[in-house]
């Protein structure tokens, strides 16, 4: 399904979107669902994950700022929407920044299957063991864009699930051994921190009304480089707080909903 009908979809259906989200970004990821036409729910505490599992329409699990109690509720919650064949998307941030990150991140791996992992080039390296983040949660541009979609692909074969590796040119893969590379945004989305969790909220706006992850990926990065570019032009030759603002508005009038068109 093209990114127009799954931003059709999003509308009308209005997808409840469990996220475990960090406490750098909760607010932006909970805003930019709204802007598209999906509804946040933010829980984190472990006691009601299986109930909010059920409830949710699908799940997005952010473990940058991780805690013991953050990881056992990413724990239950992934295994519960597994059992109830729900898709979750999983944001490993920093994951190479720890051996503590990498060995909570390989449990909650070991536990059950996320249907879009969300990562950049540095924590797509950690997860195959090929070395650690060494810049936190940003990846530096070492690799070029063919490298960046092995690293993808090689984690899709290797995990089973759509990954989504994202840079100035984001790299979609499949573990059909589908694979496509999506170009454009915007220079200063770098700048504005939180931009790589709200992608992975959208990434479970979209994976809630498709069965097709991949395309659920694919649309979810096409529609945040068009957002991105969108809203440079729309904050013009002001700084990154006045992106950041953009960037909600852009998601608004880009899904159709600054139209008024109601989301249902």
């Amino acid at each position: 399904m093209p990114e127009p009908d799954l931003l059709a979809a999003v509308r009308e259906k209005r997808p409840l979107v469990h996220c475990i989200s960090n406490i750098v970004t909760a607010n932006d990821c909970a805003n930019i669902l709204y802007a598209v036409g999906a509804s946040p729910m933010m829980a984190e505490a472990s006691e009601e994950m299986p109930e909010i599992s059920a409830l949710a329409d699908t799940a997005a699990l952010n473990l940058g700022t991780p805690s013991r109690d953050k990881y056992a509720a990413a724990r239950i919650c992934l295994t519960e929407s597994n059992r109830l064949g729900k898709p979750v998307v999983l944001d490993p941030v920093g994951v190479g920044a720890s051996a503590w990150r990498l060995e909570n991140a390989a449990r909650l791996l070991a536990a059950g299957r996320p249907d879009i992992l969300r990562v950049n080039l540095a924590e797509a390296e950690a997860l195959l063991g090929l070395g650690r983040a060494e810049q936190g949660v940003d990846s530096p541009g070492r690799a070029g864009r063919e490298g960046r979609e092995r690293a993808a692909a090689a984690l899709a074969a290797r995990l089973g699930c759509a990954v989504l590796l994202t840079g100035e040119a984001d790299a979609a893969a499949a573990p059909d051994g589908r694979l496509e590379r999506i170009e454009g945004g915007s220079r200063l989305t770098p700048l504005v921190t939180g931009s790589g969790c709200m992608l992975s909220a959208l990434c479970g706006a979209f994976a809630a009304v498709t069965d097709d992850m991949f395309a659920a990926a694919v649309a979810a990065a096409r529609f945040w480089k068009r957002c991105s570019a969108r809203a440079e032009a729309l904050c013009g030759r002001r700084g990154s707080g006045s992106f950041r603002a953009a960037l909600m508005d852009a998601a608004c009038e880009l899904s159709g909903l600054s139209e008024g068109r109601p989301a249902n």
